[in-house]
């Protein structure tokens, strides 16, 4: 019987993925994403002001 190794990344990506998971802290991941989110709107505030008054300031001279 002529034994053949078998190379399957599939399943070693699937048992990394899922041990991975696992380990996976939700509710902090969570958290970091909603402070993303915010700080995200925060600058883009900023820099939808910024091009307004630098628009502004162009016209007025």
């Amino acid at each position: 019987m002529d034994n053949k190794p078998t190379e399957s990344t599939g399943s070693h990506v699937l048992l990394t993925g899922c041990i991975l998971l696992a380990n996976l802290d939700f509710a902090g991941l969570f958290d970091y994403a909603l402070k993303a989110v915010v700080g995200g709107g925060i600058w883009l505030g900023f820099k939808m002001a910024a091009d307004y008054l630098e628009r502004k300031r162009t016209k007025a001279k």
